[in-house]
């Protein structure tokens, strides 16, 4: 595994578990809003924390922690993901994969053979913005819809969230958001925050009125979605 990040402990990432997270280099997104342009940019210039020095922390304190979040960058780029899902798992760890969800068939191995406790995927917008909050021109959207449709139908406890960006998303965007993943248990908005560190400077959160005005256009569909962040 190509571990840049490493935080020994958090309550906030794996949501009412106490855990340690993991991010590594690398992501096949470029989206202007990203906060870790360090690990998507220039992923080789992040010196690699070594995989054993990682194994020792979760082998001594694995009686502690409840669980790791594997995060990035883009997980799913890493060969040896599984492997070291399977290391954890063998510690009695619950393991959370944050994703973006456009690698889908490396998605499905790992949904279908039920190799992680708990997926969050980022929803960046409505299917007809995603090339815009991705940064890619004519971006091909269906492997995102796929592992939406994977996710939600393959019995794997998981969240979607959006980071609302101002200058950015629209309330179209959340119509769009709200009918396509009406009925989900699990949705939150979260409030972007310039971390310094962007792809592409210059982008402005959402004031908190329109985070509550976004909020209760997706819960015409999505009655249980919630604020994240605020």
């Amino acid at each position: 595994m190509d571990i840049k990040g490493f935080q020994k402990l958090t309550l906030l990432d794996y949501p009412g578990k106490v855990a340690c997270t993991v991010f590594t280099g690398g992501c096949n997104f470029r989206c202007p809003f990203c906060q870790n342009s360090d690990l998507v940019i220039s992923p080789r210039l992040t010196p690699t924390i070594p995989d054993e020095e990682i194994r020792a922390f979760l082998q001594k304190r694995s009686g502690f922690l409840d669980g790791i979040c594997i995060s990035g960058g883009e997980p799913l780029l890493q060969e040896d993901l599984t492997d070291f899902i399977a290391y954890c798992r063998s510690l009695g760890l619950l393991v959370k994969l944050d994703t973006n969800g456009f690698l889908a068939e490396r998605l499905r191995t790992i949904v279908e053979n039920k190799l992680v406790d708990c997926i969050a995927m980022d929803i960046k917008a409505s299917p007809e913005n995603y090339g815009r909050l991705v940064g890619i021109k004519n971006f091909d959207v269906s492997p995102i819809l796929e592992s939406v449709e994977l996710i939600r139908s393959g019995g794997v406890a998981h969240e979607f969230r959006t980071t609302v960006v101002g200058d950015m998303h629209t309330e179209e965007d959340f119509e769009r958001i709200g009918r396509w993943l009406a009925g989900e248990e699990r949705y939150f908005l979260q409030k972007f925050v310039d971390s310094g560190a962007l792809i592409e400077g210059g982008h402005s959160p959402a004031s908190d009125d329109e985070m509550r005005r976004y909020l209760a256009i997706v819960q015409k569909n999505i009655p249980n979605a919630m604020l994240r962040g605020m």
